[in-house]
């Protein structure tokens, strides 16, 4: 009986299992290197970011800083039934806000707003000095540290200034008005008691 070289057959039931198996994990290192190590042309998924006046920062990053914006930082209490004063201001109709109430949940916002805005354009300022510190070639492991300690301090200023503005709108509140808010936004449904337990 001639034999193929070209077709081995396997008759053994365990080794059909086990070879295709045992080939599998052979190979799966080589193509997991290919594809690590391999077109060397590729592009970053970081090369949008080459004609960025600060390069870690996106336009409408600078833009939002600039401007006070939230942008996120205030998640953890939003999301959790604090609300937030410029969505409040924006809901005075739907929560029945009072007088008083109205008068303090804007200076809550302005105050954050203005804080948050002040603060915003130093983190903005100390990403500027760290794209140009690396632009110049001129970057240190000092001066590297210094700017990202300076940049992860102001980055929670800003977050303490929108996280602590729902934490006094929150105050200012009446169950009603948070668990409406909670609706209103999306957050809960229109049955029961807002936030946990």
């Amino acid at each position: 009986m001639k034999t193929n070289p070209q077709c081995i057959e396997v008759r053994n039931p365990m080794l059909r299992t086990v070879l295709p198996v045992m080939a599998a994990l052979i190979l799966l290192p080589t193509s997991a290197w290919a594809q690590a190590h391999g077109d060397h042309g590729a592009h970053s998924q970081h090369a949008a970011a080459m004609d960025r006046a600060i390069k870690a920062l996106s336009s409408d990053e600078v833009e939002g800083l600039l401007e006070g914006e939230g942008m996120g930082y205030a998640l953890a209490a939003e999301l959790n039934s604090y609300p937030g004063p410029g969505h409040v201001l924006e809901l005075e109709e739907e929560l029945s806000l009072t007088e008083d109430q109205l008068a303090e949940v804007n200076r809550i916002f302005q105050d954050m707003n203005e804080r948050a805005r002040e603060v915003g354009a130093r983190l903005v300022e100390a990403e500027r000095e760290l794209d140009e510190l690396f632009r110049s070639r001129s970057a240190t492991s000092d001066g590297v540290r210094e700017l990202v300690m300076r940049i992860g301090a102001l980055e929670g200023e800003v977050r303490f200034a929108h996280l602590e503005a729902h934490l006094l709108t929150t105050a200012l509140l009446t169950e009603e008005q948070i668990h409406r808010y909670d609706v209103v936004r999306g957050y809960g449904h229109d049955h029961g008691s807002h936030g946990p337990g």
